[in-house]
């Protein structure tokens, strides 16, 4: 069910707005109420264990097919506004899983001598393939000889 509000001053007139409830038009912009679904935070989430993420994420996943099925039979606007909601919390879930894991590898990797694709800085691809600041800065053992036979001169300046 989509609501329809006029709001003066934007130059369209009328406006569609999906699933979110209209309250009213106060002066030039439309007043939305807010979601009825608690948002959780990633803040909050990296806290806790895998399993209790697994867990959380098959709730919401439950929760965003009833709410899918509830649409299609035609449920009410809070329920059409709380499907966005659910799907910005499994997508939450999911970042905070991956992150988690990806710190964890990267701490399991640290000392190793060779560390998997993903896990290498990307820079770019010439970047990658120029010699290292130690590799830069070898000379060969002519170099060297010649910088023994001719060193910097040092000259004495008169004052």
């Amino acid at each position: 069910m989509k609501l329809r509000a006029f709001v003066a001053g934007r130059g369209k007139g009328w406006g569609d707005f999906g699933p979110k409830l209209s309250l009213g038009v106060t002066g030039s912009r439309v007043v939305h109420c807010c979601d009825v679904a608690v948002e959780k935070t990633a803040r909050d989430l990296r806290g806790k264990k895998k399993e209790e993420l697994n867990k959380q994420l098959d709730e919401q996943k439950t929760e965003l097919a009833s709410l899918q099925v509830s649409k299609v039979v035609g449920g009410g606007a809070s329920k059409l506004s709380k499907i966005r909601t659910v799907r910005k919390n499994i997508a939450r879930i999911l970042t905070v899983i991956n992150q988690t894991q990806k710190q964890e590898l990267r701490k399991f990797y640290k000392g190793k001598h060779f560390k998997p694709l993903d896990l290498r800085p990307k820079k770019t691809r010439a970047m990658r393939r120029a010699l290292t600041k130690h590799e830069s800065s070898l000379k060969t053992k002519k170099q060297l000889a010649k910088l023994r036979k001719y060193p910097m001169r040092k000259y004495a300046v008169k004052a």
